[in-house]
């Protein structure tokens, strides 16, 4: 399996769980190591559970937007995935953003979980980086190499939540963020225009 199917496996198990923020952590409340890995394990049982239940596809998007909603800082994630542009939106203009992305994030990686029935993600440590907690798991297809994905915790929010997700050494922020700003150039900048489409896309 190429690099890019393997980040795709990744981006479709994680991407509910709040795949982005615009930088790492200024400051921490008290989270420790012990914390971080106890929100990844409750994570990563979820998603396992998804990959295993033979539900339907439909049914399967509905537990990614749940998921998301649970363990990410949407609100962070919205606003960081919009850039600079989130600075001359209204407060009802992100509200609507905010709810268009979850949906749109949920539809557009939670269509390719089919392909990766019978994965495996577990989680190998965790560890303090500046002020954030690195906790690494490893991902397991059938008859494919492992391969690691880390997930970086923080509390910054005052809540135990992702902040960013490294697939292979690729952030996903970046990722969606790109795709976004591409969305919007579309759209000449209208925030509104891009909501719309946000709306149908994924």
């Amino acid at each position: 399996m190429s690099k890019f199917s393997r980040r795709m496996f990744a981006q479709t198990a994680f991407a509910a769980l709040g795949m982005t923020a615009f930088a790492a952590p200024q400051a921490a409340w008290a989270l420790n190591d012990a914390q971080a890995k106890a929100l990844v394990d409750k994570t990563v049982a979820e998603i396992n559970r998804v990959i295993s239940s033979g539900q339907s596809l439909g049914r399967m998007i509905s537990d990614f937007e749940r998921i998301f909603t649970r363990y990410a800082d949407v609100n962070i994630i919205a606003r960081s995935t919009l850039g600079p542009d989130s600075r001359r939106a209204s407060a009802s203009q992100m509200r609507a953003f905010t709810t268009a992305f979850r949906g749109y994030v949920a539809r557009k990686y939670g269509k390719r979980f089919n392909e990766f029935v019978g994965g495996v993600i577990t989680v190998q440590g965790v560890r303090k980086v500046k002020s954030y907690h690195e906790v690494v798991t490893m991902v397991k297809l059938k008859g494919e190499a492992p391969f690691d994905v880390k997930f970086l915790v923080s509390d910054k929010s005052g809540k135990d939540l992702f902040f960013d997700m490294i697939i292979e050494g690729i952030s996903l922020r970046l990722t969606e963020r790109t795709e976004i700003g591409s969305m919007l150039d579309r759209r000449r900048g209208d925030i509104d225009g891009l909501i719309e489409d946000l709306k149908k896309s994924g």
